[in-house]
């Protein structure tokens, strides 16, 4: 059940959790890898009881672009009932063209999402009119759209000249800034109307400090209470208890930023007690290397947590 009304504004602010997506062994499924949608509906009623503001299936954490078409649309029908209108569900709808990014926004709103998040045109370096094309066919469908800026996979860089066109299409809502260029916040509301969301969860506190109104985030798939406390506390102004949430967990942060994200997010999970399991190709196993880096800034972000909760 979506909670979006057609033709109504969705607002993106609290932490939507780009979901990770589990697998079960099966010898007959891609990659001898089955999604365990069963796994999947109860992580998505996790990370909204413990009080993310929604979920975003089929994102690059979410390994949309390892998965069958039909597996890709059963995705968001799990997420949609998991939720069961207590949060919003924000489908990924990347694709090379327009035409396929739309046709993923389709099934997204009559599958009930809420909104849907796009990258510019993958796989291709489009020029910025080719971009505006893309949103505004996707803008068409009705559903509210956060645009997703990631310069480092895309290969096109949503400056904010850019952005400040693209906020004039109806229904672009959002955008997420994934550049890392902090400075970019105040250039971009200088320029136009349109809410900020964190992209990358190690500048999270840079961005919320500079205003950016919501996070669409990795790491609260093994810290949603905490991400969800550093958020509120942002919010509310409180920057000094938020600071030291935040510098207990942002070494482990920065790996939402790194080629193994997806792999060092699903081995965290499993570091909290929670089920992360292995990946799709063309993601392989974490190198023993990256794997004992990844537990290491775990454990201390763990043991940091609990020396703050403990008042040490």
């Amino acid at each position: 059940m979506s909670t979006h009304q057609p033709g109504q504004p969705v607002n993106f602010q609290g932490v939507i959790v780009a979901t990770a997506l589990p697998y079960k062994e099966n010898p007959d499924a891609p990659a001898g890898l089955e999604v365990d949608y069963d796994k999947f509906a109860e992580h998505c009623d996790w990370l909204i009881s413990n009080g993310c503001r929604g979920v975003g299936p089929n994102g690059s954490l979410g390994e949309y672009s390892s998965l069958t078409d039909a597996e890709r649309r059963k995705v968001i029908q799990v997420a949609v009932e998991a939720v069961d209108g207590r949060g919003l569900v924000v489908a990924g709808v990347h694709g090379p063209g327009w035409h396929q990014a739309q046709h993923w926004t389709r099934l997204a709103a009559e599958d009930g999402a809420d909104g849907v998040l796009s990258l510019p045109p993958t796989m291709y370096r489009a020029s910025d009119e080719q971009v505006i094309e893309h949103f505004s066919k996707i803008a068409e469908v009705g559903l509210p759209v956060m645009i997703y800026n990631n310069p480092i996979d895309t290969k096109v860089d949503l400056v904010p000249s850019l952005v400040a066109q693209i906020a004039q299409i109806p229904n672009i809502s959002a955008i997420k800034e994934f550049s890392g260029d902090v400075r970019r916040k105040f250039e971009i509301s200088e320029l136009c109307d349109i809410d900020v969301v964190a992209g990358a969860d190690d500048v999270l506190f840079e961005l919320m400090i500079d205003g950016a109104v919501g996070w669409f985030a990795g790491f609260p798939n093994a810290f949603p209470a905490e991400s969800v406390e550093i958020y509120e506390h942002m919010r509310a102004g409180r920057v000094e208890q938020a600071r030291a949430l935040y510098e207990r967990l942002v070494a482990v942060f920065r790996w939402d930023s790194r080629v193994e994200f997806v792999q060092a997010i699903k081995l965290s999970m499993e570091m909290v007690g929670r089920y992360g399991g292995p990946c799709r190709p063309p993601r392989g196993p974490l190198t023993p290397e990256h794997t004992a880096r990844v537990r290491a800034d775990m454990e201390r972000a763990i043991a940091g947590i609990e020396s703050l909760r403990a008042g040490v």
